[in-house]
């Protein structure tokens, strides 16, 4: 959906967060959502020139199919290193709702690491961090790492915290993603 709209008037009342602050808004039934970006399960729509994040599970207001089915589930990693690769692929598909690029790539994600509870079921501790100290919408982007990695058959528990050190800036980003940006 990058680089073109697609216009929807609202099925019904739905949640959504107001971006970059994160507040939580009902946007109302017959408004018209211009949908912006569709990715990662999250739909970023504009409203009266305002933009929201609307959550996949609420998909049907825009006349979408529900979205909440897990990204990239996968069949049950044998080791541990699998399953490292999996969580990789799985935050790939968590996306700020301003910018046309997964976290990974954006440079957001500092560090994960894999701490074994049992013998087949791990904790997954990621350090991630936001383009600006300030976005309102870190605990919905953390939120959205955390559910997706519990997807994983094999991550039990999740945690993602947020840090500021070292500062997040354009060079922590991948190539692809600058390209993307038109940043190159």
């Amino acid at each position: 959906m990058h680089g073109q709209t697609e216009s929807v008037a609202l099925l019904r009342d739905v949640e959504a967060s107001v971006v970059p602050s994160g507040t939580s808004v009902t946007l109302q039934k017959g408004e018209t959502a211009h949908i912006a970006q569709a990715l990662g399960g999250t739909y970023t729509v504009i409203v009266n020139g305002n933009m929201f994040r609307i959550d996949g599970r609420n998909a049907d207001a825009l006349g979408k199919e529900n979205a909440t089915a897990p990204a990239g589930r996968a069949v049950k990693a044998a080791t541990r290193e699998e399953l490292e690769v999996q969580v990789w692929t799985q935050l790939k598909t968590c996306y700020d709702p301003e910018i046309p690029v997964n976290i990974v790539d954006l440079g957001l994600i500092y560090d994960c690491h894999l701490t074994a509870l049992t013998p087949d079921s791990y904790k997954a501790e990621i350090k991630m961090t936001l383009t600006a100290p300030g976005c309102g919408m870190g605990p919905s982007i953390k939120a959205d790492v955390e559910n997706k990695l519990l997807c994983l058959d094999g991550v039990a528990e999740a945690h993602a915290d947020l840090v500021w050190d070292p500062p997040w800036s354009r060079e922590m980003m991948s190539e692809a993603a600058r390209l993307e940006l038109g940043m190159m």
